[in-house]
C-alpha cells in the first residue's frame, strides 16, 4: 500500500469509526470498504465478509453483501478454510484456484458452485479476547497477486488499528452507561431514605439501616425497595435523572 493510499484508507477509517455507533456496526462499514478497496486496486468483483473469533469459536458477523455473508458461512459451516487458518497462523492465507488446490476441497467444492474462484484470508488484531479476519472472494483466479495480498494485508494493519479503538470506545461506552446507571440507581435509594427520614424522624445512617434491613428481609436489591417506597408514596414510578 503506497503511502497515498495507506493515508487516504487511514483517514477512511477514522471516518468509519466516528460515524458508527457501536463495534457492530463498523465492522459492516468495514467490510463494505474493505471490498471496495480490493475492488478498485484488481478490476474484479471481489466481496468481504468478516469472522470473529471469540474462545476458539469463530463466526461469519457481517459482510460487504448477503452474498458474502452466505459465501463466509460455508467456511464456517465446514470448520475449516483460509479464514480460519489465517485466524489461526496470524497469517495471511490465499486460496488461489478453488479447482487445483488440495487443502479443502469439500469447502472448494461448494465455493465453485456459488461461483467462487479464489480467496483471500487476512487477519485483524483486535485484543486478547478476540480476532478476526477479512475473508475476501473473488469470481476468477489470478486476481490475489501478492501486490494486491500485501495492499490487503497493509490495510489490514490499519484497518485492526481501528478496530481495537472501536472496541475500547465500545468498552469505555458501556462503562459510563454502567456507571450512568449506578448514579440513578443510588438517586433512588438517596430519596427514599429522605422519605423514611421524615416519616420516622430519623438520621440518614438509621434510615439506611432501616432500607437495608427490609431489603434483607424480603430478599429484594436495595433499588428495588427503594423503587417501591417512592411508587407506594408518589402512585407511580418515579424517575430519576442523572447528568454525568
Amino acid at each position: 500500500m503506497t503511502n497515498n493510499a495507506g493515508d487516504e484508507a487511514a483517514l477512511h477509517l477514522q471516518d468509519l469509526l466516528m460515524g458508527t455507533e457501536n463495534v457492530e456496526d463498523f465492522l459492516g462499514r468495514l467490510a463494505e470498504f474493505s471490498a471496495a478497496m480490493l475492488r478498485q486496486a484488481t478490476g474484479a468483483e471481489i466481496e468481504c465478509g468478516v469472522t470473529l473469533q471469540r474462545r476458539r469459536k469463530t463466526m461469519t458477523v457481517t459482510g460487504s453483501s448477503p452474498r458474502a455473508v452466505v459465501l463466509d458461512r460455508i467456511e464456517q459451516s465446514m470448520g475449516d478454510g483460509p479464514c480460519i487458518e489465517a485466524l489461526r497462523t496470524k497469517s495471511v492465507v490465499l486460496l488461489a484456484d478453488v479447482a487445483t488446490d488440495p487443502r479443502w476441497p469439500a469447502y472448494q467444492e461448494h465455493l465453485a458452485a456459488h461461483g467462487c474462484r479464489s480467496t483471500l484470508g487476512v487477519p485483524l488484531e483486535i485484543g486478547p479476547d478476540a480476532t478476526a479476519a477479512l475473508n475476501f472472494f473473488a469470481p476468477s483466479t489470478g486476481v490475489f497477486t501478492q501486490g494486491v495480498i500485501n495492499e490487503a494485508a497493509g490495510f489490514a494493519d490499519l484497518a485492526g488499528r481501528s478496530l481495537r479503538l472501536a472496541v475500547r470506545i465500545g468498552i469505555a461506552q458501556s462503562r459510563a452507561e454502567d456507571l450512568q446507571a449506578a448514579m440513578e440507581h443510588r438517586t433512588s435509594i438517596d430519596l427514599a431514605c429522605g422519605v423514611i427520614m421524615a416519616q420516622n424522624r430519623c438520621s440518614q445512617e438509621e434510615a439506611m439501616g432501616i432500607l437495608t434491613k427490609v431489603s434483607s428481609n424480603r430478599n429484594q436489591k436495595l433499588r428495588d425497595v427503594a423503587a417501591d417506597i417512592l411508587r407506594n408514596l408518589t402512585g407511580g414510578d418515579v424517575h430519576t435523572h442523572f447528568d454525568g
